[in-house]
């Protein structure tokens, strides 16, 4: 049989050579249990103590993370009094190492969502997938509009369903009559342009 490799294994592997050379000592002269005995024990003194170093140093990794935060918290207050100190000439902060907060750039409109795409359609349900805009103006949601043809021509859009992913299913949409979809990106400052249009006939 092959020698064990992880510890418990050894261990148990150990206890049994023990117990067998006790109990049947007259099978194994030759054998020093006394070495054996000694060995595990010097072991056994290393791994406790190793236990003990890995409990103290996790109290002292918890110990060290609150006295960071607090530090933390005593040098933002501090930095926020150097800014009253130095409000009407702030380039001074950088005398400490710190900077003038940037103004706040105001948000643009996005620009158009990508690559809209019918990805599967059913009875009255059809679902719609799409990209992004390529900029990096945050979205808020999108809007999706559909409109219907009527004769020789489409009725006005519509706003059909406003998600907050670059996906959507529709549910409900009419049978028989080509319908089209486009979508809008939307933010603080407002709705962009379309996107590309898809058709369908369910």
């Amino acid at each position: 049989m092959d020698f064990p490799t992880t510890e418990p294994e050894i261990m148990a592997l150990l206890q049994k050579m023990l117990d067998g050379y006790f109990w049947h000592a007259a099978d194994f002269p030759h054998v020093r249990r006394v070495i054996l005995h000694s060995r595990r024990g010097l072991y056994i003194i290393t791994r406790n103590s190793l236990i003990r170093a890995h409990s103290k140093l996790k109290i002292e990794t918890k110990a060290r993370k609150e006295k960071l935060q607090v530090l933390k918290k005593v040098m933002k207050s501090c930095l926020q009094k150097a800014q009253v100190d130095v409000s009407a000439n702030p380039e001074k902060l950088k005398l400490i190492g710190w900077a003038p907060k940037a103004n706040r750039q105001p948000a643009q409109l996005p620009t158009q969502p990508i690559n809209l795409q019918i990805a599967a359609k059913e009875d009255r349900v059809v679902k719609l997938k799409w990209a992004r805009p390529n900029d990096n103006q945050p979205i808020r949601n999108y809007i999706i509009e559909s409109r219907k043809q009527n004769g020789d021509r489409f009725n006005d859009w519509t706003i059909v369903h406003i998600p907050y992913i670059a996906q959507a299913t529709l549910t409900n949409q009419p049978i028989g009559v080509h319908i089209e979809y486009r979508i809008k990106a939307a933010n603080n400052a407002g709705t962009g342009p379309a996107s590309n249009t898809v058709t369908i006939v369910l």
